[in-house]
């Protein structure tokens, strides 16, 4: 199985510092779902790992965050693409979980539900959080400069050494395929 791991917000959807709390702030980025299409094509199973802390802060209810994923399938598919599943961390950055990135717990509740190890498995995110988290997991991060992902790289720099770094999720899923 070819099992990837994407962050949700800032590398398939445009980001907000207000958090998105309604399925109509929920927009694509260019050529992410043609990039999510891809990877389906070519026999990627594709799920998501994200943190979702406005739930714990109530900007939103878990109807709310099912309807804002609902969308987001709904485009997917419209390009032909297929998100398999999506794993979310509920907590706030205080409650100290274990699924909330940095750790890797949403990582490996993905792997265990596919049967897979997390070995070789790529995950793309956009800030340091995804980075650590794929490394705590064994997995290979891949940062994106969408998103927070500028910033990532500017505020990392070297801790970034051996990190392939793409200028969005079409120019990863590029170099994926290529491999």
């Amino acid at each position: 199985m070819k099992l990837v791991i994407l962050d949700r917000d800032g590398v398939i959807n445009h980001d907000s510092e207000h958090y998105i709390r309604r399925p109509d702030e929920w927009r694509p980025l260019p050529r992410s779902l043609d990039a999510i299409a891809r990877l389906t094509k070519a026999g990627w199973t594709v799920t998501v790992a994200t943190n979702q802390s406005g739930l714990a802060r109530g900007f939103f209810d878990i109807a709310t965050l099912n309807a804002i994923h609902q969308k987001m399938h709904a485009q997917v598919e419209a390009m032909g693409g297929h998100i398999c599943a999506v794993a979310f961390c509920p907590h706030g950055p205080d409650e100290r979980c274990g699924c909330r990135k940095p750790e890797p717990g949403l990582l490996q509740a993905l792997a265990r539900r596919f049967g897979a190890r997390l070995s070789g498995v790529t995950v793309i995110g956009d800030s340091w959080r995804d980075i650590r988290a794929a490394r705590s997991a064994g997995a290979d991060p891949l940062l994106v400069l969408t998103g927070n992902g500028e910033r990532t790289q500017a505020a990392r720099g070297s801790a970034l050494k051996g990190v392939p770094i793409a200028a969005d999720l079409a120019a990863a899923v590029q170099w994926m395929l290529s491999r």
